[in-house]
């Protein structure tokens, strides 16, 4: 029996504070509901987002009394739809906030929370550096949400370039896994397209990865280009670079049609790394790396790592 999926990726423009940042969501929201949209999709800080210096500032509250949260929470029941929340910033430990994304369900209940886990500490050059860990504490667990319409993974941003994630996602059984951003414009420009259909590719599922767009509130700016893209890689949706909402159609067939055409996630297979010892000087720091991450107790395929449960599934928690 035919699977289809009617989505939204709501393309938001970075805001300052909670206010502005549910008045650019809802009416947005609402022109989604509008158009027949069963589950939508919003951008990493979503409720706000500000840059200062080399940190991101968003503003943060707690779970408890976040006004976006609340909003959009009131929101999916009146409106009796699925809002995946890509993040928003929730006070955390220590001084720092949590980059936290949301699965609301048609009552406006909270039905997963997901923590980023890989922060965007990176320097492009002299005059651009970003230091996400300076002000945002990691989570440490990948999340699958249990909808009625598709089992889902739970990704943010960065998480983008870490092709493992994805891979323990797919092989536990996500057939769509989401990827919401605020991904600035020199490395989206670069790397967004690609690195999006390759996630998609090796993991023969659906990626939707709504992007904010436009400049961020205290320096850096947003690409936008909000993404669906198909099992096979094929990109079926793209926001472009106005704030708006990206319309498409998931026909979720296409995960086990495809699985079965190219039946990777069953091929994984345990294996160790090793250097020769005579590598050039050159290579030395990055070969540090490698023993640091792939030491042999570390090398195995994803499904190991999930029976040890750092796979989360969020059913109603």
């Amino acid at each position: 029996m035919p699977r289809p999926l009617d989505i939204a990726c709501l393309q938001t423009r970075p805001m300052p504070d909670f206010k502005a940042a549910l008045n650019e969501a809802l009416p947005l929201a609402e022109a989604a509901v509008q158009a027949g949209a069963e589950v939508l999709f919003l951008p990493e800080y979503c409720g706000g987002l500000r840059s200062q210096g080399p940190s991101f500032a968003p503003p943060s509250e707690s779970e408890a009394a976040h006004p976006v949260l609340s909003g959009l929470r009131a929101f999916a029941a009146e409106r009796r739809v699925w809002i995946i929340i890509g993040s928003i910033a929730v006070d955390g430990p220590d001084g720092r906030i949590l980059n936290r994304g949301y699965m609301i369900d048609d009552t406006g209940g909270i039905r997963g929370r997901y923590d980023k886990i890989h922060l965007f500490d990176v320097s492009l050059s002299q005059a651009e550096c970003y230091h996400e860990s300076a002000t945002v504490a990691p989570g440490d667990r990948a999340v699958i949400h249990d909808t009625p319409f598709a089992r889902i993974g739970h990704t943010i941003c960065y998480d983008l370039r870490f092709p493992m994630l994805f891979r323990a996602l797919a092989t536990a059984g996500a057939e769509v896994i989401c990827c919401p951003a605020a991904f600035i414009r020199r490395t989206g420009e670069a790397h967004w397209q690609v690195l999006n259909r390759a996630r998609a590719i090796e993991n023969t599922c659906f990626i939707v990865s709504p992007c904010a767009v436009g400049p961020i509130p205290g320096g850096g700016e947003s690409y936008g280009h909000s993404l669906v893209v198909d099992p096979w890689g094929e990109v079926i949706a793209d926001g472009g670079t106005q704030a708006g909402v990206v319309h498409a159609r998931l026909d979720l067939d296409l995960v086990e049609a495809i699985s079965k055409r190219i039946p990777s996630l069953t091929h994984n297979r345990a294996f160790r790394c090793t250097a020769t010892e005579d590598v050039p000087t050159r290579h030395h720091k990055r070969r540090g790396q490698w023993e640091k991450i792939m030491s042999t107790d570390r090398i195995a395929s994803a499904t190991p790592d999930i029976q040890e449960g750092t796979l989360h599934r969020a059913i109603g928690w």
